[in-house]
């Protein structure tokens, strides 16, 4: 299993739609990763490393959050993939006994995604960067839009978890 190191963590939440550019590449040399830039600045670097478990599955401490991303079956399976998309379920741990749910949505042959709540609402959305001009950039440079009162590094971290996905880190 793959764990998601944040390097710097901005504002985590915004009371406005924000947009960032995501690039799929690490900022520091022989490493996997990805930066993440706003309009002004180099807002976080995110980085991808090992990870084993200490205490086996199903161990419950207030350690333990986080979140969990799965490939979801059945009905929801075959509904996405005949829209182009591929499901997946993430459980977000808030406290040791409170979750909240989320459905990442991925493209099967574009690298884009979806994130929305459990009511359907969008909550983020990852497509390929387009320039001011028209030009679309490379398959590694997307822009990331998130919805207002979400949180920032949770939905950076399911970015990540996309591009190990799609093989981009």
């Amino acid at each position: 299993m793959a764990r998601v190191h944040p390097q710097v963590v901005a504002n985590s939440t915004s009371t406005k739609q924000e947009a960032f550019t995501v690039w799929m590449k690490s900022l520091i040399l022989g490493s996997n990763g990805c930066a993440v830039f706003d309009s002004d600045e180099i807002v976080s670097g995110w980085g991808v490393g090992g990870y084993r478990s200490r205490g086996g599955r199903g161990v419950k401490n207030k350690e333990n959050l986080g979140f969990r991303v799965r490939k979801l079956v059945g009905i929801r399976m075959i509904l996405g993939l005949l829209t182009g998309y591929w499901p997946y379920k993430v459980v977000v741990r808030l406290s040791e006994d409170q979750t909240c749910e989320y459905v990442m949505e991925t493209h099967v042959s574009r690298p884009c995604c979806k994130i929305v709540d459990k009511s359907g609402g969008l909550v983020a959305e990852v497509k390929r960067k387009i320039s001011k001009s028209g030009v679309v950039l490379g398959e590694d440079v997307l822009t990331m839009v998130v919805e207002p009162n979400i949180d920032h590094s949770l939905i950076m971290g399911l970015v990540v978890v996309f591009g190990l996905i799609n093989h981009k880190l």
